[in-house]
């Protein structure tokens, strides 16, 4: 019985990044065995223990074989027979697939040193194409390392794009989906996730909501960058600067969706995109059965993120009416939220990227000026509920028109 270090504790600690957790491989060993050393079985599809007393995962040596469409067919073969090199060559990436021994000593039978060394996502072997999710994690891995510098090698992208005219990434799981594009979510560079999906043509079959909007013109004045797609992927990139919250990244992501409705007649306007929007992110949402908390803020977003942007132009009465539809005074971390994607869209513009935005710190002041203002006791003593409410409407009302009232109205969004 062999043990080795395996994967991202081994890739990480040779780029120079924090191990999060590791993950080892058991060779020249069998199922038996590790449960007779009180190893605790918990995999599903092949032999993964947990270790008695770290508690990290161990994973018996495997070979997999394709005889069925999709991700989820393949057939597993384990035991004492697979040696380490076998087990490396059904990895993904050539990054991923080094091990190390216990003496320290490094087995990198595909060059993943190299390949670190040069900054490229290659894949390990030609059976990369039997698992589409295996574009996913390349998507991501590139949002993961942007910053350091890597590429996807052209090699790989080319396969990559085969799988996706093969049709195999049609095969792919809602909830699979879903769980690789948070990962990425949560990377500085997630915007490359997206990237490189519609680089090899994935996008389209995956998000085509978001694939339709590249092409789309807006008006220079307001976007110098024109492309809606290219709007898009820049207030990603904003929302990322501003805020660490996966809720905010998506909601800019997803603000603009409606622009690809728009009939060419009537470009590069968007009237009503809107409300496009919204009907747009609630079909992806039941799709691929997103968390309520992300629909509702995307919603919120892009519904209201016109709104937003001309605070400083609307009524004490529109601004309540914001603040009530959007229940901002129930839910006010969601309504910060919102307010910090409407922000990474202002900012998500060719040469606009660190322009002044006081429209949140204003919406903000006045949710919190009318969130203030309760019934009295006197209220309760004297009136009825409806009477109750319409007293604490007027005087939430009142207390957003005097903050209005002390700030200089602008117009510049």
């Amino acid at each position: 019985m062999q043990v080795y270090l395996v994967g991202g504790a081994v890739r990480d600690a040779l780029l120079g990044l924090p191990v999060k957790e590791r993950d080892w491989v058991v060779v020249g060993s069998t199922r038996d065995e590790l449960l007779g050393l009180k190893y605790r079985e918990v995999g599903r599809d092949f032999p993964v223990f947990l270790h008695p007393d770290s508690h990290e995962e161990y994973a018996l040596a495997r070979l997999e074989r394709k005889v069925s469409p999709g991700y989820r067919g393949f057939a597993v073969e384990f035991g004492p027979q697979v040696s380490l090199e076998e087990d490396l060559a059904r990895r993904d990436l050539t990054i991923n697939a080094i091990a190390r021994a216990e003496d320290g000593s490094l087995i990198d039978p595909y060059n993943g040193r190299l390949d670190l060394q040069a900054r490229v996502l290659r894949h390990v072997s030609p059976a990369f194409i039997e698992d589409p999710v295996r574009i996913l994690r390349v998507a991501r891995f590139a949002a993961r390392f942007a910053s350091l510098g890597f590429h996807v090698a052209p090699e790989t992208m080319a396969l990559m794009r085969a799988m996706v005219e093969r049709g195999e990434v049609n095969a792919l799981v809602a909830e699979r989906v879903w769980q690789e594009t948070e990962k990425a979510l949560r990377e500085q560079g997630a915007s490359v996730f997206f990237k490189v999906l519609r680089e090899c043509g994935a996008l389209q079959v995956i998000y085509p909501e978001i694939d339709a909007l590249f092409g789309v013109p807006q008006p220079e004045k307001w976007h110098p960058e024109i492309d809606t797609g290219d709007h898009t992927l820049m207030a990603l990139d904003q929302a990322v600067r501003l805020s660490a919250d996966v809720t905010v990244r998506f909601a800019a992501l997803v603000h603009d969706l409606g622009k690809a409705a728009t009939p060419r007649a009537e470009w590069p306007g968007h009237k009503g995109h809107e409300e496009h929007s919204v009907a747009l992110i609630e079909a992806l949402s039941e799709r691929l059965r997103l968390p309520n908390e992300y629909r509702d803020l995307s919603v919120i977003v892009a519904r209201y993120h016109g709104n937003v942007h001309r605070a400083f132009d609307l009524r004490p009465k529109t601004i309540l009416g914001i603040l009530e539809k959007t229940d901002a005074f129930r839910r006010p971390e969601r309504f910060a939220q919102a307010l910090l994607a409407c922000e990474a869209d202002s900012r998500g513009r060719l040469g606009l990227e660190d322009i002044p935005y006081p429209q949140r710190e204003y919406l903000q002041a006045a949710r919190d000026a009318a969130a203030a203002i309760k019934p009295t006791p006197q209220d309760i003593a004297e009136h009825a509920g409806p009477q109750i409410a319409e007293r604490l409407h007027q005087r939430r009302l009142e207390s957003i028109a005097a903050l209005a009232a002390r700030i200089q109205p602008r117009s510049d969004v």
